[in-house]
């Protein structure tokens, strides 16, 4: 067997370890998938030379006589991962492996829909295990005519079926003698012949900073290539200059181009931020806070619009609010259906807005650069894997508009420390009569105040809103919102909510600037507050007449850090509404 020069492992360094020679070569990047049991790290380990357990770090390069070839190993586990996700999104070319002896599985329609909706146009199917049954031409024929008939409508250029022997090699890097009745080529040299749109060298250069000083940036660059006296712009600072001195480690280069990791020096200093991309100058990202994006959901727990989430791209980071889906796609058929939320394995289209404007382009034009990860807030799980579709026209005509009059005079007129109080705990457990009892303490002192209440709220601002828990997500954002312009006036806001999710609380929070938000949890037992029932709300949630009622059918998720707690099971209003009063002085919201 024939194996290929191991170049490096970019799972312990992505730092480019190849020569000069090498490194011009165009690079290509490929990703192997399929099926549990398809032969994928069979595969990858002849055409390495190693074996399958030296493939955990996934990533490998290879030679491939006029390319460089980056090798992507996808989980050998069927199931739907980041890693899969974000390996296939930047491939150039996908090996799909099959089992002869199982044919097109479902799996292989959710890699085939996958790859197409990732724009990973030319694939090449791997027909293995073929000499389990004799390498009948009928079983390859078949499996052939099966994939071309599902991906018909799939958009892509090219499909070259081989028939492989990947436990033994054959037509991996040498041909098969076994199978005289294929007269193709192999799978190393299908890699090198198949024809690419444009390779990721031949863009606009791009470079995402992974730490920087004054006098240059270290990062990878993603596409394009670079060279002194080359001008650059780094968004979204909007900083230009020009390049003077190019060093991988301690070497000076007289270029760098794509997969390598470098240290940029300027011709003035600049000051840069980690996550900023660095482009050509004649040809710069683009810059916005708001996008359509598709988005691949993979939680367990469905996608909340409205939820803040944690938006990953490059290095840069954000927090994006989701709306509700434009439509999601079905993958059977590849028709758009009308959809409220993503559940796991769903493929949606989405609007998003972010808290603070970021570089990019779109996915269609630069998969590194238009593609972002979503954690979720409060966990950190990764949720989801998005492709920017493009910003959305209103990003560019909407403008923050500059005030004189800030918070600061406001609140300083008034004479007090503007604020946010918010009360959380289950229905009945005194929020409203505590924030009513503190409002009126403070109103008599002279202080001015808001309450925002969770009923006379919808009956207003929030009538168009339901129990479900991506209502309640929404009714939380926009009482925040308008929450934070009543602090921008210089009002010490009471909010009055049951507020059931953590992630909307901290997502409020997160609004505020420092020591803005104070979370009060009145802390009553679930079976006092169904004593209390002055509403006879849990009578009817109980007899399944009211449904999603928090504490019985929906959770309630209580503070772990409130900046108070009342337990009000030995406390009444009047002595809560004192404690508080107490607090506010001592942390000079109010005058003593």
């Amino acid at each position: 067997m024939t194996h290929l020069p191991f170049y490096t492992d970019i799972a312990k360094s992505d730092r480019a370890a190849y020569s000069s020679s090498d490194s011009n070569k165009p690079l290509l990047r490929v990703v192997v998938c399929g099926a549990g049991d398809s032969g994928k790290a069979a595969l990858i380990g002849q055409l390495l030379g190693t074996s399958e357990e030296a493939l955990q770090a996934h990533y490998r390069y290879v030679d491939c006589g006029t390319r460089r070839v980056l090798i992507t190993a996808t989980a050998v586990q069927d199931t739907f991962t980041d890693a899969l996700i974000s390996s296939k999104s930047s491939a150039d070319i996908a090996v799909v492996m099959i089992d002869a002896r199982n044919g097109v599985l479902p799996q292989t329609r959710w890699d085939a829909v996958l790859l197409s909706q990732l724009g990973i146009k030319n694939i090449v199917l791997g027909i293995n295990t073929l000499d389990l049954n004799g390498y009948k031409k009928s079983a390859f024929d078949k499996i052939e005519s099966d994939f071309n008939a599902l991906a018909r409508d799939l958009n892509f250029s090219s499909v070259t079926a081989l028939p492989i022997a990947a436990f033994k090699g054959g037509n991996i890097t040498t041909k098969a003698t076994e199978i005289p009745w294929f007269t193709g080529q192999t799978l190393l040299a299908a890699l090198e012949n198949i024809q690419l749109d444009q390779t990721a060298q031949e863009k606009p250069f791009r470079m995402i900073v992974d730490s920087a000083t004054e006098s240059g940036a270290t990062g990878r660059i993603v596409s394009g290539t670079i060279a002194p006296d080359d001008k650059v712009k780094l968004l979204p600072s909007i900083k230009e200059s020009s390049v003077s001195e190019i060093k991988a480690g301690d070497d000076l280069l007289g270029s760098a181009t794509t997969g390598q990791s470098v240290t940029l020096s300027f011709a003035n200093p600049l000051k840069i931020s980690t996550g900023e991309i660095i482009s050509a100058a004649s040809h710069p990202c683009e810059i916005s806070d708001q996008f359509r994006a598709t988005i691949f959901w993979m939680s367990d727990n469905e996608l909340l619009p409205g939820r803040t989430y944690t938006m990953k791209l490059g290095a840069m980071t954000a927090q994006a609010t989701i709306a509700q889906p434009r439509h999601a796609i079905d993958i059977d058929t590849m028709d758009e259906r009308a959809a409220r939320t993503l559940e796991k394995n769903d493929i949606g289209v989405c609007h998003l807005n972010l808290d603070r404007q970021i570089a990019f382009d779109p996915f269609v034009e630069n998969r590194d650069t238009g593609r972002f990860t979503i954690t979720d807030l409060l966990t950190n799980e990764t949720v989801g894997v998005g492709l920017i579709d493009f910003a959305l026209r209103r990003a560019a005509n909407i403008h923050m508009q500059a005030l004189d009059i800030d918070k600061h005079a406001r609140s300083e007129l008034k004479g007090q420390r503007p604020a946010i109080l918010w009360f959380t705990g289950l229905s009945g457990s005194g929020k409203s009569t505590i924030a009513n009892a503190l409002e009126q303490k403070l109103h008599a002192m002279g202080h001015h105040t808001a309450i925002l209440d969770g009923d006379n709220v919808r009956h207003g601002l929030n009538q168009d809103l339901g129990f479900t828990d991506a209502d309640r997500v929404e009714n939380i954002r926009r009482v925040s919102e308008v929450g934070k312009l009543m602090v921008e006036a210089g009002l010490i806001v009471l909010v009055s909510f049951i507020s059931p999710f953590r992630s909307e609380r901290k997502m409020a929070r997160q609004m505020m600037e420092d020591g803005e938000f104070v979370e009060i949890h009145v802390d009553t037992p679930l079976e006092i507050a169904e004593q209390r029932d002055v509403k006879g709300l849990y009578a009817k949630a109980r007899s399944g007449e009211l449904k999603n009622f928090t504490g019985i059918d929906s959770p309630y998720e209580a503070p772990q850090n409130p900046e108070i707690r009342l337990a009000t099971t030995n406390q009444s209003p009047e002595e809560a509404a004192d404690e508080l009063l107490i607090f506010l002085k001592e942390n000079k919201y109010i005058r003593p």
